[in-house]
């Protein structure tokens, strides 16, 4: 199995149905971890590979009713939290 994680910025907060419909993919299909980090308007999308692909996870989120702005590089959230993140005091 080889994993990996697609993150996407939405336009609008998902529904509940929309996760409940993703919640349902991903018994089903190789998600293996969904996170909405709400803050960020970000969907991480952890999955299995040797199943899926990144273009049918982002047709399933949208098939889900998740309005996808864009795909986000894994980096982009990394670098944002890190921005955020306090100054360290001395």
């Amino acid at each position: 199995m080889t994993t990996l994680e697609v993150l996407y910025r939405y336009e609008t907060e998902p529904s509940v149905l929309a996760v409940q419909a993703l919640t349902s993919a991903r018994e089903v299909y190789g998600i293996r971890r969904l996170t909405i980090e709400r803050a960020a308007q970000v969907l991480r999308i952890e999955y299995d590979a040797t199943r899926l692909n990144a273009a049918t996870v982002a047709r399933m989120v949208r098939e889900a009713g998740v309005e996808i702005a864009e795909e986000l590089p894994p980096a982009a959230l990394a670098l944002q939290e890190k921005e955020s993140a306090p100054a360290p005091t001395a």
